[in-house]
């Protein structure tokens, strides 16, 4: 990529994309962000234009892609809400991939995740298996990257285990908590992702930290970051989902889906691979112990409402 190159970015202002889209700018780059939410607030100012995707249109949508060097695609839900469905999210990134092949987009560089399998029994993880699938099958030059569990100041799992934990004296984990995570930083992922741009070689890898936890270490860890001695609870998945149901009552919000935690159970959230990225999450939650969790990061907030 060369500085003055054009590169779209779907969510180009949400966790990941915030993060990619920095350092094109940094780089001197153009951005343009595609999104469902163009009317949200710009934080780029006018160095990042927007536009909406339009899946219906897909003329438009290709037209919207022409000229561009990259896409970086982090577009997908993480749980079906009213018409929304991970169905239509694959139909969705389907209609995008085709824009991007006949607007002669150079590279798309795509955010999957680890163990993404067309053939999984969890839609989460088939749906992200398909769309990899139809990138592979595209003609597109590509990267694929699977990152685990993403963690960051704006990440959703680990600020709400420490913001539970501040605010509740037990935690509640489905069965023996003994399956096991490989975090990645947010920043480690963007510097990865601008990396895959770079080469014309099709990829396909993990990217994940340095540090396996389980998922009762990793929640002792943050407590312990937050200063907090909670006593752990270990139940069923029925009566542990139950009660993640009862918490996200209470916040509005969706805590923990079916999904996540049969792909955390099956440990799904790990590579098999060296890791690919350098901080350590037990570091990070050193440096910002003061800050994790103080305030709840609710998925509908961010997508629905």
């Amino acid at each position: 990529m060369s500085s003055s190159e054009l590169s779209v970015v779907t969510g180009a202002f949400g966790f990941t994309g915030k993060y990619i889209t920095s350092r094109l700018l940094a780089a001197g780059g153009r951005v343009l962000n595609l999104t469902g939410h163009p009317d949200r607030p710009n934080p780029f100012g006018d160095r990042v234009t927007v536009a909406p995707f339009h899946f219906d249109r897909p003329d438009d949508l290709a037209e919207r892609l022409r000229g561009a060097s990259v896409l970086f695609n982090t577009y997908w839900i993480r749980f079906a809400h009213g018409r929304v469905t991970h169905e239509g999210a694959v139909d969705n990134t389907k209609t995008l991939i085709r824009a991007a092949d006949r607007a002669g987009v150079g590279r798309i560089v795509h955010v999957s995740i680890t163990n993404a399998r067309a053939t999984s029994t969890l839609p989460y993880f088939r749906g992200k298996g398909q769309v990899e699938q139809a990138i592979e099958e595209s003609g597109l030059s590509y990267a694929i990257i699977r990152p685990a569990l993403i963690f960051g100041l704006e990440s959703i799992l680990i600020n709400n285990i420490a913001w539970l934990l501040r605010r509740f004296p037990l935690f509640v984990l489905p069965r023996s908590g003994q399956y096991r995570l490989q975090p990645v930083h947010v920043e480690d992922l963007a510097d990865l992702a601008i990396e895959a741009a770079r080469t014309k070689e099709n990829l396909v890898f993990d990217a994940v930290g340095p540090e396996v936890f389980t998922f009762d270490e990793l929640v002792r860890l943050i407590a312990a970051a937050v200063g907090r001695r909670p006593q752990i609870i270990h139940l069923w998945p029925g009566p542990a989902l139950a009660f993640a149901k009862l918490i996200g009552y209470v916040v509005r919000d969706v805590v923990l889906t079916d999904d996540e935690a049969r792909g955390l159970m099956a440990n799904l959230l790990v590579s098999g691979g060296t890791p690919t990225a350098p901080t350590r999450l037990s570091e990070w939650l050193r440096q910002n112990a003061g800050c994790v969790g103080t305030g709840y990061a609710s998925e509908f907030n961010r997508h629905y409402r």
